[in-house]
């Protein structure tokens, strides 16, 4: 299950030492909610190696910027609290994971 995280939780999220996943979406991003059931997957498939949860740009808009994000949907992944790569716009599951294997 995916978690919903703000700026508070995303840092004690990625202080852990686990890898961090996030979706940085907006409840009106039609690719958003297109993309929503695969991370929903991806949440549960890898959640021995990895923590995977959104951040509502509309909500967290400081976040946002912090991480300059300018287009939804864009992952960023997370390791050892520190952003390491992003994507911007995956299409499907197979370029989530590929994403991650790149990555891990």
């Amino acid at each position: 299950m995916m978690k919903e995280f703000n700026k508070r939780t995303l840092d004690e999220y990625a202080a852990e030492g686990k890898m961090v996943l996030v979706e940085f979406s907006a409840p009106w991003c039609v690719y958003c909610r297109r993309l929503a059931p695969a991370m929903e997957k991806i949440a549960e498939e890898y959640k021995d190696i990895l923590t995977v949860g959104s951040v509502n740009i509309d909500n967290e808009q400081e976040l946002a910027r912090q991480e300059r994000i300018e287009v939804v949907p864009t992952l960023v992944l997370y390791k050892n609290g520190q952003a390491v790569d992003s994507i911007v716009g995956p299409g499907s599951k197979a370029a989530v994971e590929e994403f991650i294997r790149k990555n891990s």
